[in-house]
């Protein structure tokens, strides 16, 4: 090690050695098991660094590499069921965060039951909705990750075009914006037709 080789060249201060060591370490945290590392200070009060391999832990490392593994206090339960039960885990863990960033359904604070209620099921459909927009874009061949379909056609635009006429009337139409190509080709792919307009509903 070259932290070593400058200890013994050099008076080095313990401290400022075991601050290098630190950083060095955490920049390596996945080689850092690898590595018995002691810091000793002779008679002049300068560090030496002192480092030995451990082969301990790198015949574990050779042996639970590539390797997936769980822990459970669960007894009865067979191996597929345990990966079953933490799957779940991971999915609920998602949906978590589908909720605070593509769908930027942040936590809002109400003082009402009622309205504790309704934002949950508020949240509750809109994931309900993500997740058939990924059994869609899945079942059309498109993965089932709908966030690249969310971002293409977010770029669909609905105006609303105002007409005022002579007799004071003002007339409203919605128009939806033409789709660009690849964007017909996903509405095509997932089954969707757009409205060319929106008609107002009476009031």
């Amino acid at each position: 090690m070259r932290l070593a080789a400058r200890c013994c060249a050099h008076k080095q201060d313990p401290l400022l050695v075991a601050q290098r060591l630190g950083k060095l370490l955490g920049r390596n945290s996945r080689a850092a098991g690898l590595f018995q590392v002691r810091i000793q200070t002779d008679a002049r009060g300068a560090a030496h660094l002192e480092w030995s391999k451990r082969e301990d832990w790198r015949d574990w490392a050779r042996l639970s590499e590539g390797c997936y593994l769980l822990r459970s206090n669960v007894t009865d339960w067979s191996g597929e069921e345990l990966w079953r039960a933490y799957i779940q885990l991971t999915e609920a863990e998602a949906a978590f965060r589908i909720h605070k960033s593509d769908l930027t359904l942040r936590p809002v604070w109400h003082h009402l039951e009622r309205r504790v209620q309704a934002h949950i099921l508020v949240c509750f459909l809109t994931y309900v909705l993500w997740k058939t927009l990924g059994c869609w874009c899945r079942d059309a061949g498109l993965g089932d990750e709908p966030r690249k379909i969310f971002a293409e056609l977010e770029q669909i635009r609905l105006v609303e075009v105002v007409l005022p006429t002579r007799s004071g009337i003002t007339l409203r139409k919605r128009c939806v914006s033409h789709p660009t190509e690849h964007q017909a080709i996903l509405l095509q792919r997932l089954g969707l037709e757009l409205p060319t307009a929106i008609e107002f509903a009476d009031l």
